[in-house]
C-alpha cells in the first residue's frame, strides 16, 4: 500500500463525536449515575417535605416575624446544595473516572490502540458528562422550584427567569469542575480522594479565609452567577451572605471559560503524552 493510498486519521471532532456516541449511554446506566441519582434526589425530597409542612400547618419561614418568600428559600438551595455541594460532587464523581475507569477496566489499551487521537477519548466522554449531569441536575433543581417557591406568598411568574439564569449557572458550574477533575483524573493516578479534598475541603476554606486563596477556587468565580440574595438580619443567614464575596459577573465569567479551556487542554495533553501501565 502506497502512502498516498494509506488510510487517514480521523479528524479530532469526528472522532470526539464518536467517543461521546459510545459513552452517552454507557454513563447514564451506570451505577455511578444511579447513585448520583439518589444524590440530587436529595433536594426534592427535601422541598416535598417542606411543601408538605406548609399545606398541613400554615407555616412558613419567618425571619423577624416576617415570612420570606418561597424565592428566596429557593436561592438558599440553590446555592448551599447545589453550587456548594451537589455540582462539585457530580464534577469529581465524573471527572475523576473518564480515564481512571478505562485503567481499572483494562480497556484503556484498547481505545488508545485505536486510528483516533488519544485525546478525543477524553473530549468524547467529557461531553458525555455533560449531558449525563446536566439529565439529572436540571429536572432536580427544576421540580424544588415548583415545589418551594409558591410557599410564603411567591410568584412563580416573577421568579422564572432567575430559575433560567440558575439552570445556566450549574450548567457552567458542571463544565468547570468537569474540566479541572478531568486534568485530576489525567494526571493522578488514585483522583478520586484529591478530587473530593479539593472540592469539600480547599474551596469551603478558602472562601472564609480573608485574602486572595479563595481566587484559586471555581466556586469563587461561580457564586457571582447566583442572582439570590439572602434575607437581611436573619441569623445564620449573615454569616452566609458575608462569605459571598465574589468578582464581577464579566470577570466571573472570563475566569470560568479560562478555567474550562485551559484545564481540557492541560488533560488532553496527559493523555496524549502520558504511558498508562496496567497493573497485573
Amino acid at each position: 500500500m502506497t502512502p498516498a493510498s494509506a488510510p487517514r486519521q480521523p479528524s479530532l471532532l469526528f472522532s470526539t463525536a464518536r467517543i461521546f456516541d459510545l459513552s452517552l449511554g454507557q454513563m447514564l446506566w451506570s451505577r455511578r449515575s444511579v447513585f448520583l441519582g439518589l444524590l440530587v434526589g436529595g433536594p426534592v425530597v427535601l422541598a416535598v417535605a417542606v411543601r408538605v409542612v406548609f399545606a398541613l400547618f400554615t407555616v412558613g419561614v419567618n425571619v423577624n416575624r416576617a415570612r420570606v418568600p418561597g424565592d428566596v428559600v429557593f436561592g438558599v438551595m440553590m446555592w448551599l446544595l447545589y453550587v456548594r455541594f451537589i455540582v462539585p460532587v457530580l464534577g469529581v464523581f465524573y471527572g475523576t473516572a473518564f480515564i481512571a475507569d478505562e485503567v481499572d477496566d483494562r480497556t484503556i489499551t484498547y481505545l488508545f490502540t485505536r486510528p483516533i487521537p488519544r485525546r478525543a477519548v477524553l473530549f468524547g466522554k467529557y461531553l458525555a458528562y455533560l449531558v449525563c449531569s446536566a439529565l439529572l441536575v436540571l429536572p432536580s433543581a427544576m421540580l424544588v422550584f415548583f415545589l418551594i417557591v409558591p410557599t410564603g406568598g411567591g410568584s412563580i411568574a416573577q421568579a422564572f427567569p432567575g430559575l433560567l439564569t440558575d439552570l445556566g449557572m450549574l450548567v457552567i458550574g458542571l463544565a468547570a469542575y468537569g474540566a479541572v477533575f478531568a486534568f485530576v483524573g489525567a494526571r493522578v493516578r488514585r483522583p478520586l480522594l484529591i478530587g473530593l479534598l479539593f472540592a469539600l475541603g480547599w474551596e469551603p476554606t478558602v472562601l472564609i479565609v480573608p485574602g486572595y486563596l479563595k481566587r484559586l477556587s471555581i466556586a469563587y468565580y461561580l457564586q457571582a452567577l447566583v442572582v439570590h440574595d439572602v434575607p437581611q438580619d436573619s441569623g445564620p443567614l449573615v454569616i452566609l451572605q458575608a462569605f459571598r464575596e465574589s468578582p464581577s459577573l464579566v470577570v466571573a465569567l472570563m475566569a470560568l471559560a479560562v478555567i474550562v479551556v485551559a484545564a481540557l487542554w492541560l488533560a488532553g495533553r496527559v493523555v496524549e503524552r502520558r504511558e498508562y501501565v496496567l497493573e497485573q
